[in-house]
């Protein structure tokens, strides 16, 4: 049951784009270049910061506080892309070993806080996109690449993509269930049947292919692609832009952590 699972995680990831909050409603143009500007702020920072990056923090709270996006469900899923830059950082303790504090008697290294720093990235940077797909669905953040001037065929592409691998998916799952109907102990599990199964998967997706582009043709599919939902600039389109982009540049360019140490160092 594990591959229904994971097919079931894939189709809640965009129903949840479809509540109605006030991050939901507003335009995909503004909240994709909010977030844009959110993760360039965050990789801009040099490899050995790290307190810089905490009230940054403060973007993904507010969105599923405002988004009311289960956190619990979205960190799984970072959880499991961070992986990857685990792997990229571990080796930087290794070849960075040039002590930079000194903690309760432990020396600790360039490497160490580098490593701190990539993976502090990597939460924020995933977190906000799988935020961003959540609030707005990815036909809606293809619709405002098209408003924003993206390639039409760059945008079908994509769309396309995105809405077949549910069908490929189902596609899997009835072939793997049928492997597991005429699997008794363990006959059918081996590679050659894995190949089998591939191969035959591979076939379906080219007839099915086939058979949707030609559907398509008949019904006057001109390589355009037009939004059901039309979105308009409001003012609390810009209201929000603003907040994000004054925000963003007040925890780039001030050392907000320090300053708020020093501030209750000198009220107590």
């Amino acid at each position: 049951m594990t591959f229904d699972r994971e097919y079931f995680n894939l189709g809640y990831l965009d129903s949840l784009s479809y509540k109605d909050t006030f991050i939901h409603r507003l335009d995909p143009r503004v909240k994709l270049i909010a977030t844009l500007a959110f993760i360039i702020a965050v990789v801009s920072f040099p490899k050995y910061e790290v307190s810089g990056l905490i009230p940054f923090f403060l973007f993904p709270v507010l969105l599923f506080s405002l988004g009311d996006i289960p956190p619990g469900f979205i960190m799984k899923k970072v959880a499991l892309m961070s992986a990857f830059a685990l792997f990229i950082g571990i080796f930087n303790p290794l070849l960075d070993r040039q002590p930079m504090y000194c903690l309760y008697g432990f020396t600790i290294s360039g490497g160490w806080i580098s490593f701190l720093s990539i993976m502090l990235k990597c939460l924020l940077t995933i977190t906000s996109a799988l935020i961003l797909i959540a609030t707005t669905s990815f036909p809606g953040l293809c619709h405002a690449l098209q408003r924003l001037g993206m390639p039409e065929i760059f945008i079908s592409q994509l769309l396309f993509l995105y809405r077949y691998i549910f069908v490929l998916t189902e596609e899997a799952m009835k072939v793997v269930r049928a492997r597991d109907m005429r699997s008794f102990g363990n006959k059918g599990l081996g590679v050659k049947v894995f190949i089998s199964l591939a191969g035959s998967l591979f076939l379906r997706t080219m007839e099915r292919a086939e058979t949707i582009y030609q559907a398509m043709l008949s019904r006057g599919f001109t390589d355009k692609l037009h939004a059901m939902r039309p979105y308009r600039f409001k003012g609390s389109d810009a209201a929000f832009l603003a907040i994000a982009f004054i925000v963003l540049y007040i925890f780039r360019m001030h050392d907000i952590v320090g300053t708020a140490g020093r501030f209750s160092t000198g009220l107590f």
